[in-house]
């Protein structure tokens, strides 16, 4: 796993989109995350995916990481991309996590999502990963 500071300008914003109210896991990504030297900031459950964009915009995010486990993933992903898009968002990158099912993964990352982790990812690969793909997300 990177260090404490290899990444001190990277700010995440880790969302919870719909109605899906269990938060234990992003809350351990979090803090996985702020070890990693991530500057994260995590609005809270329930979030819409319009508030999502706000609050990436507001805070200047570089990354957005979208937990999911309600089965909505994919109508929430392509509208919190369009919605990225709508605001000259393009260079976020995106990442997904929570219960997707493996069927489903090719197509989000042809939306433009930069990586997808199921349950029990170790928190250094997500860290890793965010520290090599530093370019844009999206074409």
């Amino acid at each position: 796993m990177t260090k404490l500071g290899d990444t001190a300008n990277k700010r995440v914003v880790l969302a919870k989109v719909g109605l899906d109210g269990h938060d234990r896991g992003i809350q351990i990504v979090a803090r996985g995350l702020r070890d990693g030297g991530f500057q994260v900031i995590y609005p809270g459950l329930w979030q819409t995916p319009e508030a999502v964009v706000r609050t990436v915009m507001d805070e200047d995010a570089d990354w957005l990481g979208l937990s999911l486990l309600s089965g909505a993933h994919m109508t929430l992903v392509p509208r919190i991309l369009g919605l990225l898009k709508e605001a000259g968002l393009e260079q976020v990158r995106i990442l997904v996590g929570g219960i997707i099912p493996e069927d489903d993964i090719p197509a989000l990352l042809a939306m433009g999502v930069s990586r997808v982790f199921g349950p029990g990812t170790p928190l250094s690969e997500i860290v890793d990963h965010m520290n090599q793909d530093l370019g844009p997300n999206r074409g």
